[in-house]
């Protein structure tokens, strides 16, 4: 295999808001399979990289916003893995005053420094980038490359994500794991046994996630999404949220990102407290990473003077 498989190790938490409920909690560090193309972002790019490989491209091409975990994981697998990387980044306004953008911008600035190349695009062009026109432009302008959709998130992310579970994990009851454009959530439904349950958290509004999983599962009767803890949509943050993720690192030393994990966590715990699972229930929740993106919300919180995220 052109890349390694990788195995997390399990972590329990002890919590002070829920040491009295007589449930058992877990936490799968996939945060920790690599220093900058960690957790679901390894696993989604892990098969996309041997095809890329496979048809012989120097290149890999995707999308995502300015702060995306996406972009700067595969800047970091390209440079690592010996592929060119070009970023179609929404926003062309991002392209005035590059230098300085790219400067105050730590998910951009990262990028670069492991070459990738950027392509600013109108947000309402960035709308269209499925479109068979919109990427025959982008084959006019940059020739021969590998395209990974915005998210990473399609056959070959959801087989990669089908490794973040193994047999050590099969005594759990319950598997939590936030959720995005649904490849990961989708990896894990397929290899969960059929005693467990799959609980996805989605962080952005809307219910198109239902429609995008049932596109990539084999079981269909073993899930569910819990949408009440977006906390107003994608990469939307309240002074709560700071609050628990500060206070739940304190207390395990575990640092959980402000748009996914951290609202998973969130929502896990106040399920915990309100006697959501029934006693003696063991539930693992999947770190999917990410933490590459709290320098950058902490510069936004900064600016909106909100506590900062420790």
């Amino acid at each position: 295999m052109f890349i390694e498989n990788k195995h997390s190790r399990i972590q329990q938490i002890h919590f002070s808001e829920i040491e009295s409920k007589a449930v058992s909690l877990f936490i799968k560090r996939e945060d920790e399979l690599h220093p900058f193309i960690s957790g679901n972002k390894f696993r989604k790019l892990k098969y996309n990289l041997s095809e890329a490989k496979n048809q012989n491209k120097k290149t890999l091409l995707t999308f995502g916003g300015a702060y995306s975990n996406h972009i700067a994981a595969t800047a970091a697998a390209g440079f690592e893995y010996n592929f060119n990387t070009i970023g179609v980044i929404r926003g062309d306004e991002l392209a005035h005053n590059l230098e300085e953008v790219i400067e105050n911008n730590l998910t951009l600035k990262f990028a670069a420094e492991h070459n990738m190349q950027f392509e600013f695009v109108s947000r309402s062009d960035y709308r269209n980038k499925t479109t068979p026109g919109f990427i025959d432009n982008l084959k006019q302008k940059f020739n021969d490359f590998y395209l990974v959709p915005e998210g990473g998130t399609n056959n070959f992310a959801v087989q990669g994500c089908e490794e973040i579970l193994n047999e050590t994990d099969s005594n759990f009851d319950v598997i939590a794991c936030s959720t995005g454009t649904g490849g990961t959530i989708s990896g894990i439904i397929n290899t969960a046994k059929s005693h467990q349950t799959v609980i996805g958290f989605p962080a952005l509004k809307g219910d198109f996630l239902q429609n995008e999983i049932n596109k990539y599962i084999i079981n269909t009767r073993n899930w569910s999404l819990n949408t009440e803890y977006h906390f107003g949509g994608y990469a939307k943050i309240s002074k709560e949220l700071i609050t628990f993720i500060n206070k739940f690192k304190a207390e395990t030393n575990i640092p959980l990102d402000p748009v996914y994990t951290g609202k998973m966590m969130f929502g896990l715990i106040d399920l915990i407290k309100k006697n959501y699972f029934k006693k003696e229930t063991s539930i693992v929740a999947i770190h999917t990473g990410g933490l590459q993106g709290i320098d950058g919300m902490n510069l936004y919180l900064k600016n909106k003077n909100l506590p900062q995220l420790i």
